[in-house]
């Protein structure tokens, strides 16, 4: 290794060796840990009894039976791809949509608008659920009830979040949706404000609409955003609980509807009654490894390699 390469390693260890630390700290070791459990019976945190007692793939062939023939488990399963699936198409559609709207539009109604969406992001989560849990509560006292009383719509409160499954999966989507969709925004107008003004100017000057220019000019030239927020938010919604928590725990959705593979884990892990460490490490793994290939997938499709490759000279 030359001395100019060297100089450049340790330059660069010097600035990644943070970001390292923490990969393998918070994350490298309790995967790691995690993987270790899920071949363990771990239960109720008996480490002493269950640490090192193997079962092998026990919990694996489990949760494998539960998919096969536990309602429930199937319903969290359900859910989860319906959750996902919805929540990650209103969060980067909705972001983008959200971010070209306010591109052409005066810059401090724009703000107050952007300002407007990040009220949610900035709330609390306790606070936040407990608006919309207010809002969605299947009495009179709900806000939504309320309303559609008042006008004549309904005559009698409706339990919103016990109607299965749409009900409660409505309100998962709407709640956290309303959520991620600011973060695409913030990412999607930071790449815009970035795009020269000269090439906007350029457009409208030859007659092109705001639709044509969004097309033909703005979406092509965010495409590297674009693929982060989408294999982020999946990775993010992928491993959501803290919402759901909240409103299970409050009755508001149905506890199977309402209840996605995360949140399982997390209740299997720590919730009330007997405790499963084992399983619910299992479930995790699992929901890891779903993650990484999901991600791939996301990666391939949208061509991150070709993306990756340096322009040709003549360009």
């Amino acid at each position: 290794m030359s001395k100019i390469n060297k100089e450049k390693f340790v330059s660069l260890s010097f600035f990644l060796f943070p970001m390292i630390l923490m990969v393998v700290l918070f994350y490298l070791i309790p995967l790691i840990i995690t993987v270790y459990l899920s071949f363990t019976q771990m239960k109720n945190w008996n480490v002493e009894r269950y640490l090192t007692e193997f079962v092998g793939f026990y919990n694996y062939q489990k949760l494998f039976y539960m998919f096969q023939h536990d309602p429930t488990f199937k319903a969290v399963i359900l859910t989860t791809v319906v959750f996902v699936g919805i929540t990650l198409i209103i969060n980067v559609f909705g972001g983008l949509a959200l971010a070209l709207a306010t591109f052409f539009i005066r810059e401090k109604l724009a703000s107050n608008f952007r300002l407007l969406w990040l009220l949610p992001r900035m709330s609390p989560i306790a606070v936040y659920s407990l608006v919309w849990y207010y809002f969605f509560h299947g009495s009179e006292i709900g806000t939504l009830n309320s309303i559609l009383m008042k006008l004549g719509i309904i005559h009698q409160p409706i339990s919103w979040g016990q109607i299965i499954p749409w009900g409660a999966w409505g309100i998962i989507i709407f709640v956290n949706g309303l959520v991620g969709v600011s973060f695409g925004m913030i990412v999607f107008t930071s790449a815009l404000n970035q795009i020269p003004k000269e090439l906007i100017i350029a457009a409208r000057v030859d007659g092109a609409s705001a639709w044509k220019i969004s097309r033909k000019i703005l979406i092509p030239l965010i495409k590297w955003h674009f693929l982060y927020v989408l294999t982020w938010q999946f990775l993010s919604l992928l491993t959501t609980y803290a919402h759901l928590f909240l409103l299970v725990q409050w009755n508001l959705v149905d506890r199977d509807y309402g209840t996605t593979l995360a949140l399982y884990v997390f209740n299997t892990a720590f919730g009330s009654g007997e405790l499963d460490q084992g399983l619910a490490a299992a479930a995790a793994v699992i929901l890891s490894v779903i993650g990484v290939i999901g991600a791939l997938i996301t990666l391939k499709v949208l061509q991150f390699k070709k993306m990756m490759k340096k322009p040709r000279g003549d360009l």
